[in-house]
C-alpha cells in the first residue's frame, strides 16, 4: 500500500536518501547531508510543504519511497510568484518502487497541487527563470530542463502528455591541459580593455536573490581603459561545490554573460571567457561549465570558440491545462 502526504520538517534525511538513490548520472548533486536540501530547497521564501509530496509505505513503518517537488515560475519583472506558471522541479522514486507506476501518481498530485492554486500552463523541468527549486542540486551551472544523461526523463514525461519546450546545450572544458584560445583581435582588444575580477555585486532582481542567494560569486568585468573604466561585458562565476565530487575534478560554473550591444562581434566575449578560463585554471580547477539555450547562436558560438564541448542536453517539457 503507498499513501500520499505534504513535507514534514522530519522528512529531509529520507528525502536525501531517496535523493542519492534515484539520482546518479551526472547532472546531478550528491546530497552527503540532509543540510543540502534546506540550503536550495526548504529555505527559498515561497516554500510551500504542500508542494513537496512525499509517497511513503504505512505497512513499512512508513517509509519513504519517494517524492515530488513542485513550484511556481516568477512574474515578468521577477519581483513575485506567478501562479499561473507551475513547474514541477523534481521527481525521485527508490528503485523498489520503480514499477508501481508510483512516477506518475506523484506527477498527478504535483499538477493538482499547482492548478489548484492557479496554474493554466504546467512546466515540467526547471529552467530559468522557471526554476523555484532546482537550481544548485541539479543540472550544474544553471537549471537546464532534464539532462538526457537522465535517458527516463524524457520518455516519462511524455507519456503524461508532456511536450519538448525548448533545450538547452551543457557545455565542458577540462582544465588539465594548457589552454589555446588564438585570435588575432586580441592583441589590439587588450591595449583598449581590461578584465577585472571582483566579488559579485548584489544581484538583480528580488528572484535572483531567491534563487541565487546562498552563492558567494565572482564576477568578471572587461571596461574600457579609454572611457573611465565603462563596464563593457561581464559574467558571474561559482564554484559548483558538490558536482566537483561526481566528475572528479573541483569545478566552476560561468553564469549570465552579458556584453553592451554596441560593442558585440569584436571580440570582447570571446576574450571575456578565455581569461576566465585562464583563471579558473590557475585556481586549479579542473573542470569549467557553461549552459547556452539552444536557439541561441551566439552563445553557443561563443563556447564552441573557446573549445568548450558538449557534453550534456536539457530539455524542459510544457503542458497545458
Amino acid at each position: 500500500m503507498i499513501a500520499f502526504r505534504r513535507f514534514l520538517n522530519t522528512d529531509p534525511p529520507a528525502l536525501a536518501d531517496v535523493w542519492n538513490e534515484s539520482h546518479t548520472a551526472r547532472g546531478s548533486f550528491p546530497l552527503r547531508t540532509p543540510s543540502l536540501l534546506d540550503r536550495w530547497v526548504l529555505s527559498k521564501p515561497y516554500f510551500d510543504p504542500d508542494g513537496l509530496i512525499v509517497a511513503y509505505d504505512p505497512d513499512d513503518n512508513n517509509r519513504v519511497l519517494g517524492y515530488a517537488l513542485a513550484g511556481f515560475g516568477p512574474n515578468a519583472e521577477l519581483s513575485a510568484l506567478d501562479y499561473s506558471h507551475g513547474v514541477i522541479c523534481s521527481v525521485a522514486v527508490r528503485a523498489s518502487a520503480g514499477r508501481k507506476k508510483l512516477g506518475a501518481q506523484l506527477v498527478a498530485k504535483c499538477e493538482e497541487y499547482l492548478t489548484k492554486r492557479g496554474a493554466t500552463a504546467l512546466r515540467a523541468g526547471p529552467v530559468w527563470p522557471h526554476c523555484p527549486y532546482g537550481f544548485g542540486l541539479y543540472g550544474g551551472t544553471n537549471c537546464p530542463g532534464f539532462l538526457a544523461s537522465d535517458p527516463a526523463a524524457d520518455p516519462f514525461f511524455r507519456s503524461l502528455g508532456y511536450e519538448p519546450a525548448g533545450t538547452t546545450l551543457v557545455f565542458q572544458k577540462k582544465l588539465d591541459a594548457p589552454l589555446n584560445v588564438p585570435d588575432p583581435r586580441f592583441g589590439m582588444l587588450r591595449r583598449r580593455y581590461e578584465t577585472q575580477v571582483m566579488r559579485a555585486a548584489s544581484v538583480l532582481s528580488w528572484w535572483h536573490e531567491c534563487v541565487w542567494g546562498t552563492l558567494d560569486p565572482v564576477e568578471f568585468r572587461v571596461v574600457d581603459k579609454l572611457a573611465n573604466n565603462f563596464i563593457v561585458a561581464r559574467a558571474i562565476v561559482w564554484e559548483l561545490e558538490g558536482y566537483g565530487w561526481r566528475w572528479g575534478f573541483p569545478a566552476a560554473g560561468v553564469l549570465d554573460i552579458q556584453t553592451r550591444g554596441d560593442v558585440r562581434r569584436q571580440g570582447i566575449a570571446k576574450l571575456l571567457l578565455s581569461q576566465v578560463l585562464r583563471f579558473l585554471q590557475d585556481q586549479f580547477f579542473g573542470i569549467a561549465e557553461l549552459h547556452a539555450p539552444a536557439d541561441d547562436a551566439a552563445l553557443v558560438g561563443l563556447c564552441r570558440s573557446v573549445t568548450l564541448e558538449h557534453v550534456d542536453t536539457g530539455t524542459t517539457y510544457l503542458k497545458k491545462v
